[in-house]
């Protein structure tokens, strides 16, 4: 094996792995109160919140860099486990049981990208630089604000949520974010908050149903299938991980930026499968549809914020520059692991040969990472031949 397939391999190591986060639950539920949030979306949510919020941070602060911190910040939690602000740990032991797991999970990595990504890691943790801080505060606020824009308001969870803005973690944001803290509490208090600010939010909670929002492709385990949140912070993994796969030179942190963005008209559209039978009718009336919600969801932001974000989204959609064809590609490739990891997942679902996979899954994967299609057919192969016979 080449250099390059040993590196490829490493980076398609780490990323299944990385897929674990997706099971790790927390203790605060999505807004519809269906269910418990999980570490994956929430890291996602979280990087939506750095993007929309990023006007407020301090100008030392570097948005980019704090969205990579976002990406990674939790991913020790898939050995460590998720430990909430309202229950008693040792921080001590907390923090050996997280230091052990990003020995594990970033030793999974080629040398080089394990340490640049585990220094990523320690910079967020230790909270010394601006960026820090500042993607500190945003995890920190996170929970409270999620709590806010609920309908239903559960008696414990506000309890949980005052006793942090009064005397928790969230209170170390009062100097390094002090109109997200001021905004949260006046929220919280049901006094009356600034329109701009209101306006964010209202995105932001709009941005929450994206959780519910179940995709044909599982998780990699096959226990369910993934919705559009956690495979939107998937997904922006993968685009980090595998950026010098790519086919040239490319913009990094838009292609991140687009990987946070790009399925958000879900909320609205809902998602279509792939691999589902669509006539050119159906598919002219999905993507006016996606169009209809990317006006509407956009729409809910300051004019400019608001389409500065849709330019980053309709980039995404035409697939013309090469940050668009490498996020493409991107976005692509993922659930092929998936449905290889869980014997089949949608490939059974929709009776998908490979044939079909090479035309509406290879072509992209390869125009946008001209090593990555090769490296993943020769493993899914075998399974197409022994179940496609």
């Amino acid at each position: 094996m080449t250099q390059k397939a040993h590196r490829i391999e490493a980076q398609f190591a780490f990323l299944m792995e990385a897929d674990s986060l997706k099971s790790v639950l927390r203790a605060n539920q999505v807004m519809d109160r269906s269910r418990f949030e999980n570490s994956a979306e929430h890291s996602w949510h979280a990087c939506l919140a750095a993007l929309i919020f990023a006007p407020l941070a301090a100008a030392d602060v570097d948005l980019n860099r704090a969205l990579e911190m976002l990406i990674l910040h939790d991913l020790v939690e898939i050995d460590a486990g998720d430990h909430p602000i309202h229950i008693s740990h040792d921080p001590v032991s907390v923090a050996a049981l997280e230091a052990k797991a990003a020995d594990r999970l970033y030793g999974l990595l080629p040398d080089d990208q394990g340490a640049a990504f585990r220094a990523i890691w320690e910079e967020f943790e230790a909270m010394q630089t601006p960026t820090a801080r500042y993607a500190k505060a945003i995890d920190f606020l996170a929970p409270a604000l999620q709590c806010i824009g609920a309908p239903e308001q559960l008696d414990e969870e506000r309890d949980i949520v005052a006793r942090n803005l009064a005397t928790g973690r969230a209170t170390k944001t009062k100097t390094i974010l002090p109109d997200l803290y001021a905004f949260t509490k006046a929220a919280f208090e049901g006094t009356p908050t600034d329109p701009v600010m209101q306006a964010r939010f209202a995105f932001w909670c709009e941005a929450d149903r994206l959780k519910l929002v179940l995709r044909a492709t599982p998780i990699a385990d096959g226990s369910r299938r993934e919705n559009s949140g956690e495979h939107s912070w998937h997904v922006m993994l993968y685009a980090f991980t595998l950026a010098d796969q790519s086919h040239g030179e490319i913009d990094l942190a838009r292609a991140l930026k687009m990987m946070l963005l790009h399925d958000i008209v879900e909320v609205d559209a809902g998602d279509t499968p792939i691999h589902g039978a669509i006539t050119a009718e159906a598919q002219a009336a999905q993507e006016a549809a996606e169009i209809k919600a990317a006006e509407r969801l956009f729409g809910l932001l300051p004019n400019d914020e608001g389409a500065g974000l849709r330019i980053i989204w309709d980039e995404f959609e035409a697939a013309q520059t090469p940050t668009a064809i490498y996020a493409k590609s991107i976005d692509r490739a993922q659930p092929v692991l998936h449905n290889l990891a869980s014997d089949g997942g949608s490939w059974r679902t929709y009776n998908v040969t490979l044939d079909q996979l090479d035309a509406r899954v290879g072509v992209k994967v390869a125009r946008g990472g001209p090593a990555l299609w090769p490296f993943i057919r020769a493993r899914v192969e075998p399974w197409f031949a022994a179940n496609r016979d």
